[in-house]
């Protein structure tokens, strides 16, 4: 796997750097085609100065590629792991006798498969913009797929904290989920949703 991003990563990096295709654009170097106007063609009519539209349609199939196979990856690894704590779980409702710790597991073993699902719906909310502005030219798409890829950190410090703040709820009832996550993350100062 690791092979396949390096791969990705200096081939993203080099074929612009050889056809003279990384240009300004919003104060970061992109691989975009610079337009001017012509000086040999009728008034007002735009030439390329720099760059070249293959290789940036090229540069987008790669990123493209590259979250497709990221997205597929994960979500199989984490389809794998949720089989096999669900598989567990199974094999260890034959060996433990009493109601009670068998009980646990199954509530333990639910908790982590909700995790799993809750991490990799953060991914999908990070990274499926990402797919559908990958060859889009409009500078909103672009923007949106920008916002959403750092928010993943964001969606998953919010399923890291998440347990806890059930777990506040369950001792402070009628709590929010809003204040249990205030009250989580900032254990000191209260919190202004407070009931």
């Amino acid at each position: 796997m690791h092979f396949i991003i390096i791969a990705f990563v200096l081939t993203t990096a080099i074929i612009p750097l050889v056809y003279e295709t990384y240009n300004p654009t919003c104060g970061s170097c992109f691989p975009v085609v610079s337009w001017d106007i012509c000086s040999t063609k009728d008034e007002g009519e735009l030439c390329i100065v720099r760059g070249n539209e293959q290789v940036v349609t090229v540069i987008r199939l790669i990123a493209f590629a590259l979250i497709l196979i990221v997205l597929i990856f994960c979500t199989v690894a984490m389809v794998w792991v949720y089989l096999h704590v669900r598989r567990q779980e199974m094999r260890n409702r034959r060996y433990i006798f009493g109601g009670s710790n068998n009980t646990e597991n199954h509530r333990e073993s639910r908790r982590i498969r909700k995790i799993l699902f809750l991490y990799t719906l953060s991914l999908y909310f990070s990274y499926a913009p990402g797919l559908f502005a990958a060859f889009a030219n409009k500078p909103i798409s672009a923007s949106i797929s920008r916002t959403f890829v750092p928010l993943l950190g964001f969606w998953n410090m919010l399923v890291y904290f998440l347990p806890n703040c059930l777990k506040y709820q369950r001792d402070h009832p009628g709590t929010w989920l809003v204040t249990a996550y205030c009250q989580v993350l900032r254990p000191q100062a209260p919190c202004a949703w407070s009931p």
